[in-house]
């Protein structure tokens, strides 16, 4: 017997219509969209800009990316930023990744294995993705197991990619202005890198939320981003535990799964 409110993974129909007036979250089980809130909303309307935060900081062991990222990774490209402060690690990755979209005609055409290549490859060495997925799954994390964990991160981050690769094409003139720090303490370990994306009719806020790496120059590492005023993580926390209230960690790891699949047909 299913609780009230939530669906078998045959049923194919959301749990809850989303309404313009109350922003209520809908969720398919065959097909995870980000919640419908007003600033989903707002960043639908920026696409070129949300797909430009995905690859440039989303894309967030306790500290360091799975054996499969560290494989992909060249450490050359983490070294060369790994001791900088985190304001002007920002400013660089952005820049090598506004330099990726202009001059690989493959990625501007939404190709999501040409995409997944980059993102491993310049965004992957300064994010802790392991823990943006964690903060999403919730308290269930703590009792799924290794091999549940890795299923959830590359699962879920193949699924981001999928989601705003298609949109990389309109990024066009974007330029990402990186806003001055407020004072922080000498041994902070975690700050709020604040930048505008501008280019369109408007700018578009976008913040970073990063960590200082434990370790000897390990650097800084992004864990969360900001757009709109709507951190990634959240927008992902309740759907993902409407999922798992219903069947549980596994159910999410096999809706994610269906749902790349898919998108791969």
């Amino acid at each position: 017997m299913l609780p009230s409110g939530s669906y078998s993974l045959h049923e194919a129909r959301p749990i809850r219509a989303y309404t313009p007036t109350t922003g209520t979250a809908w969720f398919h089980p065959h097909k995870l969209h980000p919640p419908m809130t007003r600033q989903t909303l707002l960043q639908r309307m920026h696409q070129p800009a949300t797909a430009l935060m995905i690859l440039s900081g989303c894309l967030l062991s306790p500290l360091l990316p799975t054996t499969a990222h560290a494989q992909s990774t060249p450490a050359a490209s983490a070294s060369a930023t790994q001791e900088l402060a985190p304001n002007a690690m920002i400013e660089q990755v952005t820049s090598q990744v506004l330099a990726e979209l202009r001059n690989n005609t493959r990625l501007q055409t939404g190709d999501v294995a040409v995409a997944t290549e980059a993102v491993n490859r310049v965004v992957m060495p300064h994010v802790n993705f392991r823990r943006m997925t964690a903060a999403a799954v919730g308290p269930a994390w703590r009792n799924a197991t290794a091999q549940q964990r890795d299923q959830l991160v590359a699962a879920f981050e193949a699924m981001l990619i999928r989601t705003y690769a298609g949109s990389l094409e309109q990024v066009g003139d974007l330029r990402v202005v990186i806003l001055p720090m407020r004072a922080q303490p000498a041994d902070a370990k975690d700050v709020l890198v604040r930048s505008e994306v501008r280019g369109g009719d408007s700018p578009i806020q976008l913040d970073y939320r990063l960590e200082k790496t434990p370790g000897q120059g390990l650097g800084w590492k992004i864990y969360n981003v900001n757009v709109l005023g709507a951190w990634l993580v959240d927008t992902y926390r309740t759907q993902f535990a409407q999922q798992i209230n219903a069947s549980g960690i596994d159910g999410l790891i096999k809706a994610l799964q269906e749902q790349n699949f898919k998108a791969e047909q």
